[in-house]
């Protein structure tokens, strides 16, 4: 029968096609049309691996073709087009080839594999790195110790990233006399395998995102081989360049031992040896440095009061101006040395970015070795090396530069992985807190002003940044308003030096650095310290300075750099205090030269914008730009600034901006105030436009400002505007962005404290759309359960709903199951081990919730006693115990409390966390502590003040036990004017309360008053007998304050 038309008879097909078997390792088919495309590297790789797959173990020749084979694959550099399953079974087959004996082979074969992995970056199947490791391993056991360097090269490159998946060898490479811990011991002689060995185990520890950590054991085993590598010192017949290449290898280690999941230091003095031994590697191969470094950095000890006098060494004689002069004029002359590593070629006199001299007494200061100056100036000149030698030198400042780049790296780690009251206390030594006289601290400061490496620079400013991140807390005792003490120097002083530092020397890298890189790092590092230092508590000008100082940088040619100074004009204007001094800043008009033509500078299209000549070399400036003077006022000027936020979001953007420079866009919040109506409206209108736009990054910015406009009274009894801001904020809430919903709840919260505050006026009460009111709720409880950076928001803005919500509204169907609800995850937020700052709102949501007199008191009130008694004597933070007892005692009826049992339960909670107040070891805790007794002591009297008659059995038999001696103890101290005379700023950090010891003992006065005016009708034995005993009770605790 004939084949049908179209198609061959399979007959013919197999007369011209003989058949043949084909193996899984056979060469894949490529086209002719294809094989044309490809480039010549990629051909040589298909044809050497095709006449690779076709060798077998007892073909003739196979020790020549295979050497023959691997030189031309290795003389190949290769992109990543090849496809990885045909690299993955050609090393597979080819390591069956190549056996143990053939020594030279091995080595070929080994260097084979780190060819191809590591250029290739090969993501290996589970078969092909077991077939690898096993054959490495087995390598290192068998073959001869020349070729073991190789061999290690090639399985640090099969175990890069796979650490987790080499579980059937990893316990010979890192168990007890494993092969890595040998290679890598500090007994090794070769430094080359040492190194190998270290760069082998770093590459094991190494994580991938979404992958599980490494053991804990064998993770912990290669961190201490790498900190003994730190900690050690280099041989004197040792290299200096390997040495710097063995360090690189240890803090690579490092670095990744704390990045791959959570790292909990040892005990000891783990922690302080890693920074010790760090701090010396971020200045190595500094010229001119002779300093003995300890080998330990200690904690220094922050003082939880400022009562406690610490010694303050003899102050030299006054030196006289001209003194001063002379010692400035004593300091040598610094400059920076050349790197020709990529950007590093740039150079900038130290002078320019240097500390500055300071007298130090009524002798001149002697001579100390000028800081990185170059060693190669120090000694002698360039034309004393030949070439050969002047390629070392190179060579040599490149290793340097690595390892202190690696030990910048290793620092940012740690920062990253200890929690931020361990670190607080190394802070000292990587931030200065005094100018001294002499050579100035090596800190991370000197780094950043000195160091000839761009990159160095950067990875310095890096570590700041994340140690300011997040330091409000800690910077929050910084002070230096008061009248200076003679006597000892105070810690909230010592704190205040450390910030008026670090804006000195940043403004000094600010003006002296060339890398535009690392211009934006210095100004982003400025805007986390502008966020975080309390700038109420300081002395002014500093904002003022810095205002100044930044500006040219607007019109900055680089889009980071611009987007970074608006980013910090921001910081500037939302600090946490509306400071005067930002009043002002913002109130002063432009000084001549027109916000919007700069900002129309980097805009202009086509000569659209035609500046002189002087105006845009201004304008393409990067080096040193001029302060511009102090603007003089002008009566209804719009602020520069304004001008300039309203020009960016107004007029069509360059390409380049949407990827680059998003943050550009974000309007910069304004004090509105100071702003006539008709720009006022031109603001909102302008923000509520951008929240509709796609781009994230500017809907977060614009729902982050309509967030603090929201605040400014001139807006926030404005119904229309709250009612339009809280429907922008419920659908930013539901974006897939979680910084825009994280934004979205912060707005919500601060508008929900709007609410609260328009309490007191009936009409907006009224106003306000209840529809629009249930919508919120809702949206807030959803909120609530997402992550914490939403949570602790969203969980505020609940407590704030559930306090403006009428009782008309409460009694509707239509609220009641999302009341409930509300209710729920407040309480679940409490019990749950969220962050702190996620908890102490929900401990302040609800008490804001029993602030509402109309709320119904069901079931819920039980659980949510139950959850903050829980928290008061538990939770580890103090800040959370505060908030939790202050909501405890905030309902002003005693059937809030419901009954006894709930009562006593309530009281008895109290009563144990007064007495475990001052059990911490931390110094932040610690510091809180005087603030919670103080909170707590209110929250004991304001229960024995709504106490009733079915209360006093219980209360009596506690006022009459060991437990009554205790909160007598206590609240004796609390009524006590001498006690209350002596508390320290901590004490009072309660929001601002003052709750002074006439208002304590008038407080104790009434609630006695109360006691004995209970009516005594138809009560028994019991409840007298207890009502007689918290009468003794108050009334010897009053004679007491009496006395004192």
């Amino acid at each position: 029968m004939a084949a049908p038309a179209g198609e061959s008879d399979p007959a013919s097909s197999r007369r011209a096609f003989p058949s043949m078997s084909l193996s899984a390792e056979a060469a894949p088919f490529v086209p002719e049309s294809q094989l044309n495309c490809l480039s010549e590297a990629e051909k040589n790789f298909s044809r050497c691996s095709a006449k690779l797959r076709a060798l077998r173990a007892d073909s003739v020749q196979l020790r020549e073709q295979l050497n023959l084979l691997f030189d031309q694959l290795l003389s190949e550099n290769y992109n990543k087009t090849l496809d990885a399953s045909d690299v993955c079974s050609l090393l597979k087959h080819t390591s069956c080839l190549v056996p143990l004996s053939q020594e030279h082979l091995v080595v070929k074969f080994c260097q084979l594999v780190h060819h191809l992995l590591n250029q290739l970056k090969v993501i290996m199947d589970e078969q092909t790195l077991n077939v690898l490791l096993n054959y490495t391993v087995t390598a290192l056991k068998d073959c001869s110790a020349w070729t073991h360097s190789d061999v290690l090269l090639a399985l640090s490159t099969v175990v890069y990233g796979n650490g987790p998946h080499c579980q059937q060898q990893v316990s010979c490479l890192l168990g007890e006399g494993g092969l890595l811990l040998q290679y890598s011991s500090l007994s090794q002689q070769s430094m080359e395998l040492r190194h190998v060995a270290l760069n082998c185990m770093a590459n094991i520890c190494l994580r991938n995102p979404g992958q599980p950590p490494l053991d804990e054991q064998y993770r912990n085993t290669c961190f201490q081989v790498f900190l003994k590598t730190l900690l050690s010192l280099k041989p004197p017949d040792t290299d200096e360049h390997f040495y710097c290449v063995v360090i690189q290898a240890a803090l690579k280690g490092v670095q990744y031992c704390l990045s791959g999941g959570k790292w909990k230091f040892g005990g000891g003095d783990e922690l302080g040896s890693l920074l010790a031994a760090l701090k010396r590697l971020m200045f190595q191969g500094t010229p001119g440095l002779s300093v003995e470094w300890p080998t330990v950095l200690y904690p220094a000890p922050l003082p939880q009061y400022e009562g406690v006098p610490s010694p303050k060494p003899a102050e030299p004689q006054a030196p006289s101006a001209k003194s001063k002069g002379k010692d400035k004029k004593t300091e040598p002359e610094e400059s920076r040395g050349e790197e020709k590593d990529e950007e590093d070629k740039e150079s900038v006199p130290a002078l320019q970015r240097g500390e500055e001299g300071r007298g130090s007494g009524g002798t001149a200061p002697k001579p100390f070795p000028p800081l990185f100056y170059p060693s190669w100036k120090l000694t002698s000149s360039d034309s004393e090396f030949s070439d050969t030698e002047g390629n070392v030198q190179s060579k040599l400042r490149l290793s340097h530069v690595r390892v202190r780049q690696g030990a910048l790296h290793c620092i940012l780690a740690v920062v990253k992985a200890v929690e931020k009251r361990t670190l607080y206390g190394y802070w000292s030594s990587f931030i200065p807190d005094s100018p001294t006289g002499g050579p100035p601290p090596l800190t991370l400061l000197t780094i950043i002003l000195k160091d000839p490496s761009p990159k160095v620079r950067l990875c310095a400013l890096q570590v700041l940044t994340a140690m300011l991140d997040g330091s409000r807390q800690f910077l929050a005792v910084a002070e230096d308003t008061a009248p200076p003490r003679t006597s000892y120097t105070p810690f909230s002083f010592l704190l205040a030096t450390s910030v008026r530092e670090l804006h000195r020397a940043l403004s000094l890298a600010l003006l002296a650095e060339t890398s535009s890189q690392t211009l934006t790092q210095v100004i982003k590092c400025l805007s986390f310290l502008v966020a975080n230092a309390p700038y109420h508590r300081l002395r002014h000008g500093l904002l003022t300075s810095l205002w100044k100082q930044i500006r040219p940088y607007v019109r900055h040619r680089d889009v980071t750099v611009r987007v970074s100074a608006l980013t910090l004009y921001g910081a500037v204007v939302t600090t946490q205090a509306p400071l005067p001094e930002v009043q002002l800043l913002l109130q002063q008009p432009d000084d001549g030269s027109s916000p919007q033509d700069s900002a129309l500078s980097w805009r202009q299209r086509n000569g659209e914008v035609q500046t002189s000549a002087a105006s845009s070399k201004q304008s393409s400036c990067t080096q040193s730009p001029q302060s511009p003077r102090t603007p003089v006022e002008k009566g209804g000027s719009p602020p520069w600034l304004l001008k300039l936020c309203l020009s960016l979001v107004t007029q069509p953007r360059e390409d380049h901006f949407d990827g680059e420079g998003g943050d550009a866009l974000e309007p910069l919040p304004v004090r509105l105030a100071a702003l006539q109506d008709k720009t006022q409206l031109m603001c909102i209108t302008m923000l509520l436009g951008l929240t509709y736009l796609e781009s994230s990054l500017v809907k977060m910015a614009a729902v982050r400002a309509l967030g603090l406009y929201i605040r400014f009274p001139c807006l926030r009894e404005d119904v229309m505007f709250v009612a339009d801001t809280a429907n922008i904020v419920l659908a930013a809430l539901d974006d897939r962005s979680i910084n825009v919903r994280a934004r979205a709840a912060w707005s919500l919260g601060n508008l929900t404290d709007t609410l609260v505050a328009n309490i007191v006026g009936a009409d907006f009460q009224e106003e306000f759309s209840d529809m629009l009111l249930l919508k919120m709720l809702q949206a807030a409880t959803r909120a609530s359960a997402d992550k914490d950076r939403v949570k602790s928001s969203a969980v505020r803005a609940l407590g704030n709903l559930l306090r403006f919500l009428r009782e008309s509204q409460m009694i509707r169907s239509a609220f009641q199951r999302p009341l409930e609800e509300a209710l729920v995850a407040l309480v679940k937020t409490v019990q749950s081990e969220a962050t702190m700052k996620v908890r102490w709102n929900a401990c302040y949501a609800l008490g804001n919730a029993f602030r509402n007199p109309a709320l119904p008191l069901t079931a819920w009130t039980h659980d949510a006693f139950s959850a903050l008694c829980h928290a008061v004597t538990s939770c580890k933070n103090f800040k959370v115990r505060i908030e939790s007892a202050a909501a405890l005692a905030v309902p002003t009826h005693r059937d809030c409390y419901r009954d006894t049992k709930q009562f006593m339960c309530v009281w008895h909670s109290l009563v144990t966390a007064l007495e475990h107040s001052e059990d911490t070891n931390d110094f932040l805790e610690y510091r809180y502590s005087a603030s919670l007794r103080h909170k707590l002591s209110q929250a004991l009297l304001h229960l024995l003040s709504l106490s009733q008659w079915q209360d006093m059995p219980s209360l009596g038999k506690s006022l009459a036990s060991d437990e009554g001696s205790g909160v007598k103890k206590h609240l004796a101290k609390f009524f006590s004017l001498e006690q209350t005379e002596e508390e320290t700023d901590q004490e009072r950090d309660s929001k601002g309360e003052s709750f002074p010891p006439q208002q304590r003992i008038k407080s104790l006065k009434e609630t006695l008053k109360k006691l004995k005016e209970l009516n005594s009708n138809e009560v028994g034995l019991e409840e007298l007998e207890g009502k007689e005993t918290v009468a003794n009770f108050l009334e010897e605790l009053l004679k007491t304050c009496e006395v004192s």
